[in-house]
């Protein structure tokens, strides 16, 4: 086939229209468009929405529906270090739902916030300066005047960091293009919000909701302070110390001495725990009356005497004793017979006279079936314990160590000042194998010993082991509301569903809140103490009434003003109370800081919860979540004559997973696995652009490398990406993948641009599908058609909080519908085509312009600002601004049978593309043909779907040969009938036949018969280096002759 010249295509270049657009290959000025599609943005909607369409007659008192209001309230992060990944996957979520929700038409209400205090930052304001520790600082209750000086102190330096941190922070959060009033953000440490908070909490004083007690909490001896449920976490593979001990028993039950002769045996209980540091504590002994028990003996091992244990525990026992069998001794006995007249030995603290009780939650599923209680060191022993006026007991300090509170001097001398988990449990477990200690013992009273793998609570910040101890700690009864809370539930969407089931377990499980810390640095519970003339605590008082005049006296002098103003300053003191005050030292659970947060939001009328979202990681069930519902619950539980049903403080709960590695790993410093958004937004985690080859000069070898930094948008889709209702993986694999789809935007944005550089919008434009004025190809028509799906399955995820599945329609859509297969069809028509046949392409491609802004718009917020910038001059005045424009799905105008018969012509088409597809990559392979555009396709077509009056004919009729060319890209179709022999001979490249519509429909691929026309490159033209009929025409009308 002759080829006509480069210089004779080069003479008609001047004809054609092609793409022109200066939008760049990568993102610029990211500075300006951040600025314009955040604060900008955030102060225009708040002056201009909610949008009219959304305004109705009955108005709030602002003039607005409270409808058109969205408010998402932010669930503040710590202020205590730099941002990660995980920060990016939450932030960016909320801005996704804000946008969407300002896309809509609505106004919305966002405003940053950060949770100031607490043990976190106050433990990095103190590694900052070695010098200072906080041993001295954590005490409960009343402080001596050298804690006081190192509270201020500590709370200096932890406000210092703390207002640091939340500088750095923001900056981030306001790069990755997080729209809100940042200027407005809240911080827990503001006065205002801690005059809120303690408003909330003299509420719950006032309806008898906080307490003091002294009862076993979570303690942290890394922290030396009470910890909250929410602040555990547990370490699955824990490694305990687990013993049998022998208790002897002093007196025996008529039950017993009938069982066997006892009058030359000792005969002792045999328990087993997985906390021996905690036996010094022991007040009593637990069974279940339901259970059986057996006296048991080991003949190889008659000192041992006789023990006591459950029947049922026999052979988990005896696979401690491979080589001595144990042997039952008489009958067995019932656990009540053992809770009738029976008492034991207290070795540890020389106490006889000990009881044996019955417990529910002693089961025969662990253990010997008995039990040792020690009610200063476990709730469940505690709350049996305690109805029956057994002291809890805890000789254990702030910082996990042995006191000599309530022991013998034999066994204090052992082991005070031990730390209780590790030397202090070997000295005890030493004390009980040195019989020589006891007269009743003469030998160990260590039965087993052996190492025990179990769950096990750790310090959510230190990561190290937490005990339970018993403390004087302020608590809040929200086991009295929890019927109200459950109820207040069922009206909230979870997203997930499971989210709900989560909350609610967490809700039952609580009936008390520890809400009292023993550190420094948080807003302080404003407890007074009354002291007696030698400063000896008498009582705790705390009433609404000393709360008023306390909140009075920081509002004049600042919450500081509880450390810094001298011990006993009369202006802290009521009136109304006579004798001598000290205030205390404990500070409030952060988690009541920010669980009062919803105090800040505005009010709405008594039926609509104070915020639509509230969207979390999935630990913020048993943390953020949980103490924002209880707060709520409890204000609205005082309010007097309150009619209105139990409701949330949010309408929505959303919960994401955490960020693992690409490996499905957690990230951690020690695995090397951290990834930074700054290393996402840099593109540095993918590898480095290829450097062009330079001619005649040498490589710099120490350049550094140049990397695909596709901004903020990489990170915001990668969050917007993934399914967040799991963990979220990230990883090189996955960037990559994002990073592809960026360029893709990038590309067809520009592409768009180029093509509509000279397009002018008319009011007929607008609905082009129905217009008469506008002569719309097949092609046309599918691409409006495909247009209107996309829009509405996206705008459908983003109303479902399905980003995920909003950004696979994009791109899908972009990748297939328009790439593939559109784009490659009017590419003709757009460049080489009549000026009407183009105009009519450019009203289709407006549309499809617009409405990828509009999806857009909520992910990637600086692209699309950015591609509001370089849009031509007269489309921009045709087009709202995607971000401030009222988004709605795309609809063409076609009714249902319009829309289902489009649906069936394009998967006729995608098939028949698909196939031709395959024959020009087997001629291309073959090397019989090149560009798509050197092959012809004939169709041999069944006479029925020719002659059809249905939609087959709008696909084989012959009135549509020129735009089957254009849909395949092939520069001619034929259309014959199956038993046309008018194809003559030809040169067949491939062929092949395949189903339509349920009929046989041949395909058969060649060469064109025709020349290559030099201007529009099809084989069209009848003569070598002639145009083509059509480009001919379009020459003449644009050299106006």
């Amino acid at each position: 086939m002759v080829r006509p010249t480069r210089a004779l295509f080069a003479s008609y270049a001047s004809t054609l229209r092609l793409p022109k657009s200066s939008f760049p290959a990568r993102p610029s000025n990211a500075d300006k468009y951040v600025k314009r599609c955040t604060d900008e943005l955030y102060q225009w909607q708040r002056a201009h929405r909610p949008a009219p369409e959304l305004l109705s007659t009955q108005s709030g008192k602002d003039g607005r529906n409270v409808d058109g209001d969205f408010v998402l309230h932010d669930g503040p992060p710590y202020a205590n270090g730099s941002l990660h990944v995980g920060h990016a996957l939450n932030k960016i979520l909320k801005d996704i739902v804000c946008r969407f929700q300002l896309s809509r038409g609505k106004r919305v209400h966002y405003v940053p916030g950060w949770d100031c205090h607490g043990l976190p930052i106050e433990l990095k304001a103190l590694q900052e300066n070695s010098t200072e520790t906080g041993s001295n600082i954590g005490q409960n209750g009343p402080t001596s005047n050298e804690t006081t000086e190192a509270a201020v102190v500590v709370r200096n330096k932890a406000r210092k960091l703390a207002m640091r941190a939340i500088k750095e922070q923001m900056k981030g959060f306001r790069e990755w293009a997080v729209m809100g009033d940042w200027n407005n953000a809240y911080k827990t440490l503001d006065k205002d919000f801690e005059m809120r908070q303690l408003a909330i909490f003299k509420e719950m004083v006032e309806r008898g909701l906080i307490y003091r007690q002294n009862k076993p909490v979570y303690w942290s001896p890394s922290s030396g302070t009470a910890l909250a449920e929410a602040e555990l976490e547990y370490d699955e593979n824990h490694i305990s110390p687990a013993v049998f001990i022998k208790f002897p028993l002093l007196e025996y039950s008529e039950a017993l001495k009938r069982t066997f002769d006892i009058s030359d045996h000792k005969v002792s209980l045999l328990i087993w725990t997985t906390t021996p540091w905690t036996l010094p504590a022991n007040q009593a002994i637990a069974v279940n009356r339901a259970l059986k028990y057996a006296v048991i003996k080991d003949p190889q091992s008659p000192s041992n005497g006789r023990l006591i244990v459950a029947e049922s525990r026999l052979e988990h026992l005896q696979s401690f004793f491979p080589s001595n069998p144990l042997e039952v001794v008489g009958e067995t006995l019932c656990g009540s017979d053992l809770t009738n007249g029976l008492s034991y030995l207290n070795p540890l603290r020389q106490l006889s006279g000990m009881p044996i009780l019955h417990a529910d939650f002693v089961s025969e599923s662990s253990g010997t079936g008995l039990v040792h209680l020690a009610p200063g060191h476990g709730m469940d022993d505690y709350n049996v314990c305690k109805d029956l006026g057994i002291a809890a007991i805890a000789p254990v300090d702030d910082h996990g160590r042995f006191t000599s509170q309530g022991l013998p001097s034999k066994l204090s001398k052992r082991i005070e000042g031990f730390p209780v988990q590790g030397e202090g449990t070997k000295a005890i477990l030493d004390f009980l194998e040195n019989s020589a200690k006891f007269d009743d013992a003469d030998t160990s009273l260590v039965l087993a010993s052996h190492q025990f793998k179990h769950k096990y609570p750790i310090d959510w910040r230190t990561k190290k082991p937490v005990i339970i101890r018993a403390t004087e700690q302020w608590f809040a009864d929200v086991g009295s509301i929890q019927n109200m809370s459950l109820e207040a539930l069922q009206s909230v969407q979870f997203v997930p569903d499971s989210g709900k089931t989560r909350l609610e377990n967490f809700v039952l499980g609580r009936s008390q809140w520890c809400v009292s810390r023993q550190r420094a640095w948080g807003v302080p519970i404003p407890a007074l103490y009354r002291v007696d003339d030698s400063g000896k605590v008498v009582e705790a008082i705390m009433t609404g009434e000393t709360i008023d005049h306390i909140i009075k006296v920081f509002q004049e002098r600042g919450i500081d003003a509880w450390w810094t103003n001298p011990k006993n300053d009369p202006a802290w003191i009521p009136p109304n109370l006579s004798g001598n005050f000290i205030r205390g030292r404990d500070t409030m659970d952060v988690w009541f800081d920010s669980g009062t947060s919803w105090t800040l939001l505005p009010k709405r009328s008594a039926d609509q919860p104070l915020a639509d979202v509230y969207l979390e990681g999935t630990d913020q069930h048993r943390g953020w979540f949980q103490s924002s519902l209880l707060t709520h619950i409890a204000h609205q539980s005082i309010k007097k004559g309150n009619s209105v049903p139990p409701m949330a403080p949010f309408r929505t709960l959303i919960t994401h997973g955490f960020t693992l590695d690409q490996d499905g790993r957690k990230m951690s410093k020690s695995l090397g696995n951290v990834i930074s958004p700054e290393q996402i937004t840099s593109g540095s985690l993918l590898p480095p652009l290829k450097r062009k080859k330079l001619k005649c000069k040498a490589q710099n070898v120490d350049e550094k490398p140049t990397y695909d930094s596709m901004g903020s948008d990489a990170l915001r889709l990668w969050v917007a990406n993934s399914d967040y209702t799991k963990d979220v993986v990230i990883g090189q694999p996955i960037l990559q993948s994002i990073n592809s789809s960026l360029q893709k935007y990038r590309v067809t944005f520009k592409w768009l641009l180029g093509v509509l550089s000279d397009f002018k919008f008319t009011s007929s434009d607008q609905r082009p599908y129905i217009s008469r004025e506008h002569a719309l190809t097949l092609a046309d028509r599918i691409a409006l058609h495909q247009l209107a799906q996309t829009s509405t399955a996206v705008h459908t995820a983003y109303c479902a909080h399905e980003t995920f599945k909003a950004v696979a329609h994009l791109n899908k859509f972009i990748s297939h519908s328009l790439s593939a297969v559109y784009f490659e069809t009017l590419k003709d028509r757009l460049y080489a085509g009549a000026a009407a046949d183009r105009r009519s392409a450019q009203v289709v491609l407006y549309h499809v312009l617009s409405e990828l802004l509009s999806m857009l718009a909520p992910v990637t917020p600086l692209l699309v600002e950015e591609v509001w910038d370089f849009m031509p001059t007269q489309v921009k005045e045709a087009m709202e601004h995607p971000a401030r424009r009222v988004w709605s799905p795309f609809k063409t105008g076609a009714d249902e049978r319009e829309r289902k018969e489009m649906d069936c012509k394009i998967d006729t088409l995608l098939a028949l593309h698909s196939e031709v597809k395959g024959l020009q990559e087997k001629a291309r392979a073959e090397g019989s043909m090149g560009s798509s555009l050197e092959s012809e396709l004939w169709l041999f077509v069944p006479q029925n779907l020719v002659r059809n009056d249905g939609f087959s004919r709008h696909i084989f009729g012959k009135d549509v040969q020129s735009e089957l060319m254009g849909l395949l890209v092939v520069s001619n179709v034929e259309i014959l009938g199956e038993r046309d022999s008018t194809l003559g001979d030809v040169t067949v490249w491939a062929e092949k036949t395949i189903s339509l519509l349920g009929n046989g429909v041949r395909l058969l691929l060649g060469p064109p018969k025709n020349e290559k026309c030099p201007r529009c490159w099809r084989y069209m033209a009848a003569q070598k280096e002639e145009l083509c009929g059509r480009c001919y025409d379009v020459v003449h009308e644009i050299n106006g002759s």
